[in-house]
């Protein structure tokens, strides 16, 4: 494998999005070998607690639970995130850069308008940067993507297949406790929807996941083409692989 090339690229709009969504199915891979990237769109710098500086260092800190082998940030701004061909761009250029095979990018049907956005950014970049004559300033040889799907941050929709997370369980919930900023209720810290139990609620939510699927902790996958079913369609291996 080329030395930037990545099996897995995740984006997201802020610093624990995709740990929130996947981070079991990272950990997974990463065990198992395959080189994967995370690439967040901002710096989160609008975040009610925390700083930049700050969420940086919980962002690394969670790359280092998870295994992951590329972490960096476009430093796009915070509630800035609309179809801009300035972004799409950029996002094009990293994924001609790390030539992944499969790119994950949030949910569209999401509370926070800026993972809708995300999801809207990455999927036409991922179109984009499979054109041979679409321009971006480096990396300009094309790159077309295996497959694009989408994670859940928040809220429950019926996922379209599951990755089973039980035997890494506990490295997603430590990497989500990496970010202390955003989900530990201090003295200093405002009042926001992640500060009351919100790892907790993530746990249940792929704990009913993995109900679904008789394991018993699985994450939940959207994808707008179907599936081609292979070892799964006799049970012989979980599907999601």
């Amino acid at each position: 494998m080329e030395l930037n090339k990545l099996h897995i690229l995740a984006f997201g709009a802020h610093a624990d999005d995709v740990e929130i969504g996947m981070a079991g199915t990272i950990a997974k891979f990463a065990e198992e070998g395959k080189r994967i990237g995370i690439c967040d769109l901002t710096d989160a710098d609008l975040s009610s607690n925390g700083n930049v500086v700050l969420r940086k260092e919980e962002a690394s800190r969670a790359a280092d639970i998870l295994g992951i082998s590329v972490r960096t940030s476009l430093g796009f701004p915070d509630r800035g995130l609309f179809l801009k061909e300035e972004y799409i761009q950029k996002v094009a250029e990293m994924i001609r850069r790390y030539k992944p095979q499969i790119v994950f990018a949030p949910y569209w049907e999401d509370r926070h308008p800026d993972h809708g956005n995300c999801a809207r950014i990455v999927e036409e970049a991922v179109f984009s940067a499979g054109i041979k004559k679409y321009r971006t300033s480096e990396w300009n040889e094309p790159h077309r993507v295996q497959k694009l799907y989408f994670y859940m941050i928040n809220g429950f929709h019926k996922p379209d297949f599951t990755v089973d997370i039980t035997p890494v369980i506990d490295k997603k919930l430590a990497s989500l406790r990496a970010y202390r900023s955003q989900f530990e209720l201090t003295a200093e810290s405002v009042q926001t929807p992640l500060v009351n139990d919100y790892i907790e609620t993530v746990e249940s939510r792929e704990r009913m996941f993995g109900k679904l699927v008789g394991v018993s902790y699985a994450e939940g996958f959207k994808t707008k083409v179907p599936l081609v079913l292979k070892h799964d369609l006799l049970g012989e291996e979980p599907c999601g692989n």
